[in-house]
């Protein structure tokens, strides 16, 4: 855990490194991502594995069978991230940060 907080400290103070809401996905590691048997996805966790397959550190599919999630799934998380940052990933209370799309 103390891994992720340095990752997070870091891409704070150094704002020319590439990040994803508040990751920094160069310092990325394994170590960094939720353990394989995670069964409780927190914003948090879903927003790891995103910035682990955008950094390159894994692929899609590498991600979906390591935390036995579908390509469709791993895609939505994905495109949350992209359109609202992490609160996008949120499951109660979305639409505070979802904007609507018409």
């Amino acid at each position: 855990m103390h891994s992720r907080s340095s990752a997070l400290r870091a891409a704070v103070q150094d704002t020319s490194r590439e990040t994803l809401d508040g990751i920094d996905l160069s310092s990325l590691t394994l170590d960094d991502l939720p353990p394989p048997e995670t069964k409780r996805w927190v914003i948090r966790r879903k927003a790891l594995v995103v910035a682990g397959v955008k950094s390159g550190l894994l692929t899609a599919q590498q991600a979906c069978a390591r935390y036995n999630l579908s390509q469709e799934e791993l895609e939505g998380w994905t495109k949350l991230v992209e359109r609202h940052g992490m609160k996008g990933l949120r499951a109660t209370r979305i639409q505070r940060y979802r904007i609507r799309e018409v």
